[in-house]
Order: structure tokens, then sequence, then C-alpha cells
């Protein structure tokens, strides 16, 4: 009998399909990615054990491996992280460690790091309050969470149906239509308290640096 595919197998497979024109994209906003690299970096020590979660083709792992002792860099996309191993290999950094893995996956295994990143993530995932429990349990008491999130529902709520549309045939990744202050209240919820906050993208694109309580 043949079965339905799970949400997460669908978003797999849409990242499987664009990575390699992702891994070509030039960023956006260097200005504004440089920026929050700095940020995340002069709260890094050595001797740190951070993960990231959505790492892409691991670009942000590798500008930030120098600053840490090791790096666990998952995602979801199996063919994302075939190229971001080939970035590492190629730029001769050898303390990342590089996994096709959900959150869910590396959080059941009850190991806990000094910083997590999730880097436009939230945004993406199908629970939020549970990926961002997950998080919560990942980091240890005093840790650092680092994310960066579109909050679409702050003037960009039109974009709620074409998004609908656009998944139905496929086109497009489960998107969270959020607001900045939702996804505040959801983090303290949960247990982080906000320190840093910058805002790009007309205010859309929310940066956070929390700490676990």
């Amino acid at each position: 009998m043949d079965t339905v595919p799970h949400a997460g197998d669908r978003s797999a497979r849409f990242w499987d399909r664009t990575a390699d024109k992702y891994a070509r994209r030039p960023m956006a906003d260097d200005a504004a990615y440089r920026h929050k690299l700095e940020q995340t970096q002069k709260r890094l020590r050595p001797g740190m054990h951070r993960l990231e979660t959505g790492c892409g083709t691991g670009s942000t792992a590798i500008e930030q491996a120098a600053h840490v002792e090791r790096i666990h860099a998952t995602d979801f996309s199996q063919r994302m992280i075939e190229i971001g191993r080939d970035k590492a290999r190629a730029a001769g950094v050898d303390t990342i460690e590089v996994e096709t893995a959900s959150l869910a996956d590396v959080a059941s295994r009850g190991h806990r790091y000094d910083a997590v990143l999730a880097l436009s993530v939230l945004h993406l995932v199908e629970d939020l309050d549970g990926a961002l429990a997950d998080i919560h349990e990942l980091v240890r008491p005093g840790g650092l969470f680092v994310s960066n999130t579109g909050c679409l529902a702050d003037g960009m709520n039109w974009l709620r149906p074409i998004l609908a549309v656009g998944r139905w045939f496929g086109k497009v990744p489960p998107v969270l239509v959020l607001h900045r202050a939702d996804l505040l209240q959801r983090m303290q919820d949960v247990g982080f308290e906000v320190e840093y906050e910058y805002r790009t993208g007309s205010g859309r694109v929310v940066f956070l640096v929390a700490r676990r309580q």
C-alpha cells in the first residue's frame, strides 16, 4: 500500500532539489550578515562546543570554526550536507562534524551544547513550540541560543495565501507567518532571555542572541 510522505520528507526533498542553486546564490545583504557574525563571534569562546541546526551548506559554520573547539552542523537535506562537507574540506577545516539529521533527531540524544544556532530556520519548522523546546534542551544552562528568523506577519501578512498555494504545488517549503512579538514571547515562555536584537529587511528579519535561563 502506498504511504503519504511526511511533511518533513517533502521539505527535505524540496531543499535537496534547490541545494546546488542555494549554494551558488550570493549573500542578499552581506553587511548585515557580517554584523550578525560579529555579534555571535564576540560571544563564542575557545573550548566551546556549538551546534548549528539547519546549517544549509555550512558557510556560517566554516566562518566560525576558528572561534570554538568543535562545531556539530546538521541539516535534514542530504544534498546540503554533501555540499557543506565538500566546502569544509576545501577550506581545510577539520573541526566541523556535518550530519544529515533533523533537530528532533539531535535533541533525542540528550547531549547539550554551549551554543546553538538556528539561522533562517524557525520560520520553516512545522511546530515552532516543539522546535524551541528541543533547542532549550540542547543548550546548557547559561548557554547561548542564536537565531535569525523571518517574521513575515509584520507587514507581509498578504503572503499567507500565496505561500499556501506554493506549498500545495511543491514550489515553496512550509513557511510560518510569524509576528516578531509572538516569536519573542514564545522564546521567553520556553526559558530563553534575549540579550541582543537586530532587525533587517524593513524589520521583518529578526536576529536574536538569547541565553538559557
